[in-house]
């Protein structure tokens, strides 16, 4: 048994006039995945008894854009097709498969699970013809009840701790796989599955995966916040975590995600704002900026002390003696450091020209392969560039 294709002008009189029986389906909306085909009994049919769960040889079947349609035999998957248009039902020929944009995949399935030619051109005693809603189904809505664990790494300062988050959104997702769907999924139905029957299983499967996708997101060192902005990075993990579930088991794949909202508690934004405070320290410049702005309201406050402004100032002025460091000096050592690492960029990125004109950047010339020459100069451990023995800032011997 298979299907033939009709040609364009198949449809152009009466479904009387062309096929002794007819199976189509309405458009499906977002809540139907799969609904069984309904049949329209012409008088030129043999089937006059009306047993809709048998097609009758020369039937005519139609499917449109969005819909898979498959014929069932004694539970078997006898044919398939995903490409729209309308088809004359051939029970003496053998099962052929219009993919459509559904592509290889099911053809692999019905390989592997599909039903052969078994019959000899007599047709079984249980048919059936049923639409699968191949439109990604959207608007799947969810939440977190728990908090899911969110490591929050970074590497420039130092971080490295684990937060709890919590966040909802929607998701969206497609059958891809028919047969696999009916296989492993919804079976024979007397009229329609609907995707609240499914519903909650996704859901919570899909909650679930989104611990091992957000792992993957922390080793891009994201924030939480920044979770939202990063929905290619989230829906490729997301794939990846339900493939073996959703595609390979029950022919679904994951479309997309938007996540409207992701919030910790108030202990791990704040655990994540004091680590930032102090790795701002960690540079003396930022450091002397803090000091002096702590000094200036300092100096306010002791403007306003009620024993007099002499006893302020003196009291910071201890307080500041006892505390070993000031601006100035972390200014001073900002300065050098930022002097230093410019100086070795510049080592790192500086060229030098070669005998023969051209300008190199490694140890030998691109040009003439000439060896980059040896030069006489050194760094002190103060940081001066000298070429003598000794360093003409501190008098230190060359190394």
């Amino acid at each position: 048994m298979g299907l033939i294709k009709a040609g364009l002008g198949a449809l152009g009189g009466s479904l009387a006039d062309q096929w002794k029986e007819f199976f189509s389906c309405d458009a499906l909306d977002n809540d139907v995945l799969v609904v069984k085909g309904q049949k329209q009994v012409s008088g030129r049919s043999s089937n006059t008894k009306g047993n809709d769960n048998v097609i009758s040889n020369g039937s005519g079947i139609a499917v449109a854009d969005g819909q898979c349609m498959i014929i069932v035999e004694q539970g078997k998957v006898v044919e398939v097709c995903a490409e729209p248009g309308e088809f004359t039902y051939d029970s003496s020929s053998e099962p052929s498969i219009f993919a459509g944009p559904l592509g290889k995949g099911i053809i692999d399935t019905f390989k592997t699970i599909g039903k052969r030619f078994t019959y000899g051109g007599d047709t079984g005693k249980d048919q059936r013809v049923y639409y699968f809603n191949t439109k990604e189904i959207i608007d799947n809505k969810f939440g977190t009840p728990n908090p899911i664990p969110f490591r929050v790494v970074d590497s420039k300062i130092g971080l490295d701790v684990d937060v709890s988050v919590r966040c909802s959104g929607v998701y969206s997702y497609k059958i891809t796989d028919p047969i696999l769907f009916y296989t492993n999924v919804c079976g024979n139905i007397e009229n329609e599955y609907g995707r609240e029957e499914i519903d909650g299983q996704l859901k919570t499967e899909f909650i679930s995966a989104l611990q091992p996708a957000f792992g993957k997101l922390s080793e891009l060192e994201l924030r939480p916040n920044q979770i939202v902005t990063h929905n290619t990075e989230l829906e490729a993990a997301m794939n990846d975590a339900l493939n073996a579930k959703w595609g390979e088991l029950r022919g679904l794949k994951f479309v997309s995600v938007a996540i409207g909202s992701v919030t910790l508690p108030d202990e791990d934004a704040e655990m994540i704002k004091q680590a930032q405070r102090t790795a701002i320290m960690r540079d003396p410049t930022m450091a002397a900026a803090t000091l002096a702005g702590a000094q200036a309201d300092a100096m306010k406050t002791a403007a306003g002390n009620p024993a007099g402004a002499m006893t302020g100032f003196m009291g910071m002025g201890m307080a500041t003696s006892a505390g070993g460091i000031n601006a100035g000096d972390l200014f001073a050592m900002g300065q050098q450091q930022a002097a230093q690492a410019a100086s070795a960029a510049q080592q790192n990125t500086a060229g030098w020209q070669c005998s023969c004109g051209a300008m190199a950047n490694g140890n030998f010339c691109s040009v003439c392969g000439a060896a980059k020459p040896v030069s006489d100069e050194w760094r002190c451990s103060c940081g001066t560039v000298n070429k003598g023995n000794f360093c003409q800032n501190c008098g230190a011997k060359r190394p």
